[in-house]
């Protein structure tokens, strides 16, 4: 085996981990494809010489890539959309969505809610445990800053609830039983878990036409959400507003929220939030919050 060969096989045996790095920082399994080749390329040119820690150079290369391409997005005109990747063999929906939920619907919705350093470093420290001596050098900060970055969007993540623990846990219960009904169409589960007076609202973007936007009742509202039954496969539970709502994000791109209200036991409303400007207003959060390593 050459030089090139052998450093190839280096480079495959670490392609799993800096894609895993990528995809969480980018939101899309074909950016972070397209950043992993990028970072074989560059190695490819620079030949490994003097390269003492083949993994933590990848790991810094495919971040900063990573950077400049959240970045990017940013300075699109408002409104604008990246342009679409052609999608490679083995990236197709399927897999993505496989991909998606193995991280987590919830947490690629608010990662994308995060400014481009702040993403890197929450990803570098919270979910890789890369020390903040190295993400400071990746993300041209001082130390005190790169801590504080991390800082910033674990908060974020993590959310303030608007309720004692508690109580939170019981509204969940509530939200994941109404949830599994609206997914099984089982419209004798979501007139129990909806109390008789329930009202649901929606943005007109989300409703067939001629639907109305808002209903009043068990009956109706029951009615009304088995008609939407498939896209609640792509919903899963989250802090919207520091209460216990839904997200509707397939393979991780946020389509719109549900901003629930639980009296009792019971789902007393329901609003449905597409429209762009108000899912900006939003503050979402996830539930079940990674736990920070134990690094320096």
């Amino acid at each position: 085996m050459d030089g090139h060969e052998e450093l190839a096989a280096e480079f495959e045996a670490r392609r799993g981990r800096l894609r895993a790095i990528a995809y969480r920082m980018l939101g899309s399994a074909g950016d972070a494809e397209d950043a992993v080749q990028e970072a074989w390329l560059r190695l490819s040119r620079a030949g490994g010489a003097g390269v003492g820690n083949l993994s933590a150079w990848l790991t810094t290369v495919v971040s900063r890539i990573c950077l400049d391409m959240l970045r990017a997005r940013r300075e699109l005109p408002y409104g604008e959309e990246p342009p679409e990747r052609a999608v490679a063999a083995g990236d197709g929906p399927e897999e993505e969505a496989v991909l998606a939920d193995s991280v987590g619907l919830a947490l690629l919705v608010v990662l994308e809610t995060l400014s481009p350093a702040e993403r890197v470093a929450f990803v570098l420290h919270d979910l890789f445990a890369v020390p903040f001596e190295r993400i400071a050098a990746i993300t041209d900060r001082s130390l005190p800053a790169a801590k504080k970055l991390a800082s910033r969007a674990r908060h974020k993540v993590r959310g303030t609830p608007a309720l004692p623990a508690a109580e939170l846990d019981r509204h969940r219960g509530v939200v994941e039983a109404f949830l599994a009904a609206a997914r099984g169409g089982d419209l004798g589960a979501l007139l129990d878990v909806l109390a008789p007076d329930v009202v649901r609202r929606a943005d007109p973007a989300v409703l067939p036409p001629g639907m109305a936007t808002e209903l009043r009742g068990a009956r109706a509202v029951a009615e009304g959400t088995v008609l939407l039954r498939r896209r609640a496969r792509s919903a899963v539970p989250a802090l919207v507003d520091g209460r216990v709502g839904l997200v509707v994000a397939p393979r991780g791109r946020l389509l719109y929220v549900l901003r629930v209200t639980v009296e009792g036991d019971r789902v007393a409303a329901y609003e449905v939030v597409a429209d762009p400007a108000r899912l900006r207003g939003l503050e979402l959060a996830v539930l079940d919050a990674p736990a920070s390593p134990s690094v320096p």
